[in-house]
């Protein structure tokens, strides 16, 4: 049995989403994997930088062609905590990603629901630690809404 399975990389991808939790982003978290090795960490940070397109998958497809000296990951697998949004789905189709593996759904604005077209390569896997991915985004809205 392979240690680093879906589960486990889903596992890293949610400790960037509790990174974002604690910075009082929206606690959504991504890695890239290549061959078994994390070759991009990322997180939201859309409240830090002032960006709304700095979402954790943007912010690792961006980190992981600057690992490889390319922008093709087509070997590559990202792992995020909730489904990507339009606008991540979309990018993920120019970057020609192996695979997508997400936590939570995302009901009203996943790319599922939108119905944004992946590259035709693109294996999907969804609802991998669907209960820890959701639990932390529940705890962070209810948070969010008793602040306010």
């Amino acid at each position: 049995m392979n240690p680093f399975d879906d589960v486990y990389f889903m596992r890293k991808a949610l400790q960037e989403a509790e990174i974002a939790f604690d910075k009082g982003e929206v606690p959504v978290g991504a890695v890239i994997v290549l061959n078994n090795q994390i070759i991009a960490r990322a997180h939201n940070l859309t409240e830090r930088l002032n960006d709304v397109t700095a979402h954790a998958e943007m912010q690792a497809y961006t980190s992981a062609a600057d690992f490889l000296g390319g922008k093709y990951l087509k070997d590559c697998t990202l792992y995020v905590t909730l489904e990507p949004c339009q606008m991540c789905a979309g990018a993920s189709y120019w970057t020609q990603i192996g695979k997508i593996v997400y936590g939570a759904s995302e009901a009203k604005l996943g790319f599922t629901v939108l119905n944004t077209k992946l590259h035709p390569k693109t294996k999907v896997v969804s609802g991998v630690l669907e209960e820890e991915c959701s639990k932390l985004l529940k705890k962070f809205f209810i948070q969010k809404r008793n602040l306010n």
